[in-house]
């Protein structure tokens, strides 16, 4: 089996995971497989008005759970875990050595790096930080190599390409707990009432849509059901939806993708969760294949904050206020007056920006910076 064809596989694991998290225990034996790692895990941050949480939501060797080497950790050793500090400046998607999260004094002298570690994922494991919300962060850690070998590229761009597709699984799970219906069947899901929820045939025609739904496609939000579809109302919102359903129900052999946007309105800005259903779980609506659609309304939105927006991508400071002056619509020659530099000095921080995020447009930092600061935090995984 060449590498895409496993890649492949374990999105499409992942896919199935989403709305059965049973299924995650399969989804990590096959990144351990594919990867030739000791195991992986997800640990979930999430910082409350007072408080810090953090936990883990799966660490598995071999698709077998460690609860007890789970415990012993957040319990004895991630309070005094000198890489956790670092781990929270790491740019979002960011993949390093864990090795490289602690000084060249710590190597020797920390207890968690030389303690529990070595029995855990292993010293020369990598980490990974994706950013879900404002308030919450995954950081994603695989274990070292079963053969003992420094990591390969093929291996480290195989990651790569799976964070995304975590990062999605991770919020739609968020979404799941948020709305009281974490390990509820797909069919439940069209009871629920806590967000709106609609399923898109492969032509993108709506199949199936709960009372929330219809509700919100029936006020004044940018979002509508015309012509028997899901349609944004705005131009560019619309240009948006089109590509992530593309993207989840794409044709030929091409792997499906979910996906997120933000929908601007007038009134309650909307989030659109789009996640492809395999087969085997669209029987409830009788209909084969297609996407998922959960729509989480945001409200009491504040205005972007610069300074959490630095913090929640990586940025610098500067940065920050100039990736929020272009999602509140400011031009370059705009920015630069108000932060009093030339044009071309914000061209090189737009730049810059873009390197650290691993984007090329500014429409996508846009729907980063938009993504980031309105998506209310609605639980763990």
């Amino acid at each position: 089996m060449s590498q895409q064809q496993t890649f492949d596989r374990i999105v499409e694991s992942l896919h199935e995971a989403t709305f059965d998290v049973s299924r995650w225990a399969a989804t990590s034996l096959l990144i351990d497989e594919a990867l030739g790692s000791k195991g992986n895990g997800l640990l979930v941050g999430q910082s409350g008005e007072v408080t810090v949480s953090v936990r883990y939501e799966g660490l598995f060797w071999r698709g077998e759970r460690q609860e007890a080497i789970e415990r012993e950790y957040l319990e004895h050793y991630h309070p005094s875990d000198e890489r956790v500090a670092r781990l929270r400046q790491l740019p979002d998607g960011r993949v390093v050595a864990l090795s490289e999260l602690y000084s060249t004094d710590e190597l020797k002298t920390s207890r968690t790096y030389n303690e529990i570690i070595p029995r855990s994922i292993g010293q020369s494991g990598l980490n990974a930080r994706l950013v879900l919300s404002p308030n919450s962060h995954l950081t994603f850690c695989i274990g070292e190599s079963q053969l003992g070998k420094p990591w390969e590229s093929w291996q480290v761009h195989m990651i790569r390409g799976l964070l995304p597709h975590v990062r999605h699984f991770a919020r739609v799970r968020q979404a799941l707990v948020g709305g009281e219906a974490l390990g509820v069947p797909l069919d439940g899901l069209l009871n629920n009432t806590r967000f709106g929820v609609v399923h898109l045939d492969r032509n993108g025609g709506i199949v199936a849509a709960n009372d929330r739904a219809r509700g919100i496609l029936a006020r004044d939000t940018g979002l509508q059901w015309a012509g028997g579809k899901l349609r944004p109302c705005l131009p560019g919102d619309r240009v948006n939806f089109e590509r992530l359903l593309a993207r989840a129900m794409p044709t030929g052999n091409l792997q499906a993708a979910g996906g997120s946007m933000v929908i601007r309105s007038s009134r309650i800005p909307l989030v659109l969760r789009v996640t492809p259903v395999t087969v085997p779980y669209m029987a409830f609506t009788g209909t084969p294949g297609g996407a998922l659609v959960l729509i989480l309304e945001i409200t009491n939105r504040p205005k972007p904050d610069a300074r959490r927006i630095a913090v929640v991508l990586g940025l610098t400071p500067t940065e920050g206020r100039v990736a929020v002056l272009l999602a509140r619509g400011r031009t370059v020659n705009d920015i630069a007056t108000a932060l009093g530099r030339r044009q071309g000095t914000v061209r090189t921080h737009l730049k810059r920006i873009h390197r650290k995020l691993g984007i090329s447009r500014r429409a996508e930092l846009v729907r980063l910076v938009l993504t980031a600061d309105t998506v209310r935090d609605t639980g763990r995984l």
